[in-house]
């Protein structure tokens, strides 16, 4: 195995996060936004989300990238409403979806299928499940 690779992701990664967050540092600076609350924990959050979907760090989401992170997610799409989705957040500009376009989608007031199920997920993510063993019941406890 080649030990450069592992080093060479990584610093792909850290160059993909430095370059994530002067693009947050524009909605940051942006009049447009700056009514919104906790921006800049949500630019955090989707930046976090968007690297853990971006799996190649060349700074896009491509379809197959959008298939796998839908998948993971347990909503599995077909591929025609794959080109939909990045069709509609990127503007039918592009076949992948950038940073600028993911942001400006999570932020918009319209409701993206895709934004949709991302915050489907965080609501998801939440909800947390007992941890330990189950009580002991007695006969009595039961209805």
């Amino acid at each position: 195995m080649n030990p450069q690779g592992g080093k060479a992701y990584g610093a792909l990664k850290v160059q993909q996060e430095e370059l994530l967050d002067s693009l947050n540092k524009e909605f940051l600076e942006s009049p447009k936004y700056s009514t919104d609350e906790d921006l800049a924990e949500k630019l955090e959050l989707f930046k976090k989300k968007y690297m853990e979907f971006d799996l190649n760090a060349q700074g896009d989401i491509d379809i197959m990238a959008l298939k796998r992170m839908l998948e993971k997610l347990g909503a599995a799409k077909t591929h025609l409403e794959l080109k939909k989705m990045i069709t509609e957040v990127s503007g039918g500009m592009r076949e992948t979806i950038n940073y600028r376009d993911f942001v400006a989608m999570m932020l918009g007031k319209r409701s993206a299928i895709l934004k949709i199920i991302l915050m489907y997920e965080s609501m998801k993510e939440k909800e947390e499940l007992p941890k330990g063993p189950a009580p002991k019941k007695t006969v009595a406890d039961l209805p």
